[in-house]
């Protein structure tokens, strides 16, 4: 298959991103934004699309050894249903990437792209509705690798890190590209096929939509209900019990609360996307292949995750197979946030800057 990529849209003026919530500080390189194009991309399942759109964000510039390798590249990836901007809040951006921090941007090449299916990347509610292909994580993988490769000429990678689905992907990084990567911080995941009640929470979100009678197999006009009852799981499986009962201590505080997540939720969500994001899990299953691992590699997670419960023992287990891993449980504090914790690297930090250390050559 010949395919012709290319990158379009590439700003060559940088644009400093200021509906992320962050203002960068005046000596620090500014966030630039870039849409690369790839045709007939071929998917494993043998569906394809003409075009494909992948968005990105980078920050700070690429820098190269004498023998032309990047050595300073940092990829993140979001998790189900985000975009790369939720690397730019405050909470994030502001404790990782200013000025002498661990992943200063000055100093590293930081790379944020929008997943296929998410953000302003290529998605089901750009037209195609269910005829959209089926995309899964292993084209999610590949897709990042082409981007990195042919769009923004990136040969290596400092580190891959990355939140929930972001931090699946990661163990996928280690498996499928292990000389590409130098380190890799998976967060708030685990390395096996999705089951139990998580596969289960999943099919509640896929099946809440496509039964919805007003779904009509994804050709709505408006968005069906059944959205709703999905965003009733979601908001179930990555809450945390403890800063709820703070956040919302009576019962007109917990209706209150209720609906304005509901309201935000529902604000931006689209019910193909959605049920399209959590289908792409289907293929997912490292665990076979963890001794093939070669990168050192922390996987942190947070004692009040549901979605990943510390009590099924799957990571104490599964990370004595990796080769230079070791895994991190962060106990309940009134720091952690659940699932959410993946994204407050005030909480984590200091592992990260010990992976970073152990994986200096």
């Amino acid at each position: 298959m010949k395919v012709k990529r290319y990158l379009v849209a590439l700003q060559l003026t940088a644009m400093v991103c200021l509906v992320s919530g962050i203002m960068f500080a005046a000596d620090n390189p500014p966030v630039v934004q870039g849409d690369f194009i790839i045709h007939n991309f071929k998917f494993a399942d043998g569906e394809s699309l003409p075009e494909l759109k992948l968005h990105y964000r980078t920050l700070g510039s690429p820098a190269r050894d004498a023998s032309g390798v990047v050595r300073n590249a940092v990829l993140i990836l979001h998790g189900t249903g985000g975009a790369g901007t939720q690397f730019l809040l405050p909470q994030f951006a502001g404790v990782l990437f200013g000025p002498g921090q661990l992943l200063d941007t000055t100093t590293y090449f930081v790379i944020l792209p929008d997943n296929v299916g998410h953000g302003q990347s290529s998605k089901p509610s750009d037209g195609l509705h269910a005829r959209f292909p089926h995309y899964g994580y292993i084209d999610m993988i590949h897709l990042q690798y082409q981007l990195l490769t042919e769009g923004l000429k990136v040969n290596h990678l400092r580190l891959v890190m990355g939140t929930s689905m972001g931090g699946m992907h990661t163990w996928l990084w280690g498996e499928m590209y292990p000389d590409f990567v130098d380190a890799l911080l998976p967060l708030a995941s685990l390395p096996v096929e999705i089951a139990g009640r998580n596969r289960m929470t999943r099919r509640m979100v896929i099946d809440s939509i496509r039964n919805s009678p007003d779904w009509n197999h994804g050709e709505y006009k408006t968005q069906p209900f059944g959205l709703t009852t999905a965003m009733y799981t979601l908001l179930m499986m990555t809450s945390s019990p403890l800063q709820w009962q703070k956040q919302a201590p009576t019962r007109e505080a917990a209706d209150k609360m209720f609906d304005d997540l509901m309201k935000t939720r529902l604000a931006h969500a689209d019910a193909n996307d959605m049920l399209y994001q959590f289908d792409a899990s289907r293929d997912y299953n490292p665990e076979p292949q963890l001794e093939t691992i070669r990168a050192p590699l922390i996987a942190i997670n947070s004692a009040d995750d549901q979605v990943n419960p510390p009590e099924l023992g799957i990571m104490e287990k599964e990370i004595k197979r990796v080769p230079h891993g070791r895994f991190v449980l962060i106990p309940i504090s009134d720091q952690t946030r659940g699932h959410g914790t993946h994204t407050l690297p005030a909480v984590w930090k200091q592992y990260l800057a010990d992976l970073l250390k152990e994986s200096e050559k």
